[in-house]
Parts: C-alpha cells; structure tokens; sequence
C-alpha cells in the first residue's frame, strides 16, 4: 500500500472512523524509508501483461506513476523504458522517493485532481494506490489526463491465503484488529470497485509470484501497512514478538518465503 491519495482530511474528519481512515492514510510518511526498504517489489510477468493488455510496449511510452510512494514501481516501469512522472501527495514518501530516484520528477498531487495537462499520458499506473482515492472523481480525471488509446492500470500485491502459512497469519492479524473488521476491506477486484460508474471496461488478469526474504524483513514489511502503523507501539510490539515465534515454527532456518497474487486491472481509453 503506497501512500495514499486522499486530501488532508485530519481535521475535516467528523466522525471516528474518518478519523481513523485519515491517520492511516498519513501514516505512511512517518515510515517511508521501512517502506523502501521492505515492501515488495512487483514480477516481471505484471509488465508483460500491462504491455499486452495495453496493446503497446512500454518502451517510450508516456507513463504517470500515481500514488508513486517511495518509487517501487516507478523503478520497474522506468526498467522497461518507460518516460515516468510521479504523482505523489506524501511529503515523507515523496522525499524518499526523491532521494531513491533523483532523477525522476514527482510532482505532488493526487489521484482525484491529479496536477497533469489533458490528455498527455500513455499509461497511468496505481501500484499499491487505487483504493485511497474517490474513484468517481479519480475516473474523469484519468479520462481527462490519458491520450485516446491510452490505459490506466491498477494493480496489488495480496497475500496468496490459498498458501496453509499465510492464511495462518492473516487470521492472526484479523484477530488483533477484530475491531477494525479488516475482512471487509478486502476487495474483489472487479469493474464495480474499480469503477462503479461503469464508465471503463476493466480486464483482470491475476499472477503469482514469490521473494525469499529474512524474517526481520517479513516483520518489517508487515509493520509498514497502515493498520500497524496506526497501532499503539506496545500492542504491535506484542504482535510481532508472538507472530515471531509463530513463523520461526514454520521457517526455523529464519527465511520467509512470501507468496504473492498481484491482481491487475487494465482499462483503454476510446481512440476517437
């Protein structure tokens, strides 16, 4: 989960959980350099299928990276020859971002009035980003700012819980946040979250991928999200002591293999 892409929303929020939503959406600027340093990156096979669903190579390509965070797929895209701009509205992920890619412009903004001329990209692209903004405002700013023919693309790492380790530790995390129902945050992929309107028609395409990383860097990379982020300091610390006796029971050798499903939706602009 990138940075998110919502206003500064802290003091207009009137209720508990708007509360709650805009400190996890802010919370991610504190904890920009864990972010870099232990989220996932995303596999080969996600561009190949961006290039195909897209109907064009990425290679010179005009791409606007939103929600761009601390540039995990802004390095990908610019691997495959893509010309990147990042949006970003995070002070802390932005500078991260900017000390990792300084080559890169980023540009702060969001998602919802993104701070682009019309129709001057070739690809927008939401890693991690898509679910922060107000997808009825996001979508016509995505039709104004794309070039006819152009996609927008939004994608995620989720967690395979079809993998026996991972369910385990998800049921876990749903427990400690019991409160905060995190069941019913999880989303279904299809048009009707991407684009309730129906105004884009939206393709899935699904891939499977893994890392092999070193349990410090599993927790910490579990400690990034925004529900431990918000958490208080001795309620998380108490998690990750008991998640980690509970993983080293399953990797005593102290090396997590994470499974991933990255679900990509692609949807093209009319030519005419």
């Amino acid at each position: 989960m990138t940075t998110p892409l919502t206003p500064d929303d802290s003091a207009a929020s009137s209720t508990p959980a708007q509360a709650h939503h805009g400190a996890r959406a802010h919370s991610f600027n504190a904890a920009a350099a864990q972010y870099a340093a232990n989220r996932p990156s995303y596999p080969p096979a996600l561009f190949d299928a961006l290039e195909e669903l897209a109907g064009r190579p990425l290679d010179g390509a005009r791409v606007v990276d939103v929600g761009a965070g601390t540039g995990l797929a802004t390095v990908r895209l610019r691997e495959r020859g893509a010309d990147v701009i990042a949006v970003e509205p995070g002070a802390g992920m932005a500078a991260e971002f900017r000390r990792t890619l300084p080559g890169v412009p980023v540009v702060r903004g969001n998602g919802n009035a993104l701070p682009l001329a019309g129709h001057s990209a070739d690809l927008l692209t939401y890693a991690q980003a898509w679910h922060w903004t107000d997808s009825a405002l996001a979508v016509p700013e995505a039709l104004r700012v794309l070039r006819p023919g152009g996609a927008l693309a939004l994608w995620w790492n989720t967690d395979a819980h079809g993998v026996p380790w991972i369910a385990d530790a998800g049921r876990r995390v749903d427990r400690h946040f019991a409160h905060l129902n995190l069941s019913a945050e999880r989303r279904d992929f299809d048009a009707r979250f991407a684009d309730p309107t129906g105004t884009l028609d939206f393709v899935h395409r699904e891939i499977r991928w893994s890392r092999r990383v070193p349990l410090d860097t599993h927790l910490a990379n579990l400690g990034s999200h925004s529900v431990f982020l918000t958490d208080t300091e001795e309620r998380a610390a108490a998690f990750f002591a008991e998640e980690r006796r509970h993983l080293l029971s399953v990797f005593p050798d102290g090396a997590v293999e994470e499974t991933y499903d990255v679900h990509l939706l692609l949807a093209t602009t009319p030519t005419d």
